[in-house]
């Protein structure tokens, strides 16, 4: 089937890799993720992948340490869920490289735009680790700059709920989901969809954001292809 979307910046939380354990890797989700990253390889679609590291580190969460050592201990995280979805993929028969944004040579190829953007044209999955290499900036950031670089035309962010609402739906029983936004409503109603830098950074560069529930891994499949799923900030 036709896709809509070429080249995409695919987002996930490191919680979601921990399914139902809350912490670690579950690889039967990462399996099961990663089946569907192949389906949209598969199908002709560039893809570049942003993994958070909150199932093995929270550095917000750290208490008295050091905010830009706890960073990077987050940081390090990334890079153990790229290198395990890397795998993953690799055992599926798609061929993915990740690419650091610390220099480790023995681990990952140290990230750099050119490099990025060969591995994709050769149908390459890349995943992006160590965030964007700089404490202070999260995850979400790092896959509006690597989005940005890579000149994606959307950002796919796969989360926990099925799209933005006026407020928490899980303690509202009348928060009102968004079916599109724009960056600047996102930003001037404090909505939850990204930190504001990486809003910003989306809306400076024109860059779209998609939305939607990944209890459902098709869902990825789904909006490649234009399905109405979630909800769209442009």
């Amino acid at each position: 089937m036709a896709v809509k979307y070429k080249r995409i910046l695919l987002k996930i939380s490191g919680e979601v890799l921990a399914g139902e354990e809350g912490k670690g890797i579950n690889f039967d989700v990462a399996n099961e993720i990663c089946g569907v990253i192949k389906q949209c390889v598969d199908m002709g679609t560039q893809v570049g992948l942003v993994v958070g590291g909150g199932n093995f580190w929270r550095g917000r969460s750290s208490g008295k340490m050091d905010r830009s050592r706890a960073d990077q201990m987050g940081m390090l995280a990334t890079c153990i869920n790229a290198l395990a979805l890397c795998d993953t993929l690799e055992q599926l028969g798609v061929k993915a490289s990740v690419l650091s944004a610390f220099s480790m040579p023995q681990v990952a190829e140290t990230f750099s735009k050119r490099a990025a953007v060969e591995h994709l044209e050769k149908g390459e999955v890349v995943i992006f680790g160590c965030g964007t290499g700089l404490p202070f900036f999260s995850t979400d950031t790092t896959a509006a700059l690597r989005a940005a670089e890579i000149e994606a035309e959307v950002i796919f962010k796969a989360t926990n709920v099925d799209g933005v609402y006026d407020k928490d739906p899980n303690k509202y029983d009348d928060a009102v989901k968004y079916d599109e936004l724009s960056h600047s409503e996102v930003l001037a109603k404090g909505l939850k969809v990204m930190d504001s830098t990486a809003a910003s950074l989306c809306r400076d560069n024109g860059i779209n954001i998609l939305v939607f529930n990944l209890n459902d891994p098709q869902n990825i499949v789904k909006a490649l292809q234009g399905e109405k799923i979630g909800t769209t900030v442009k």
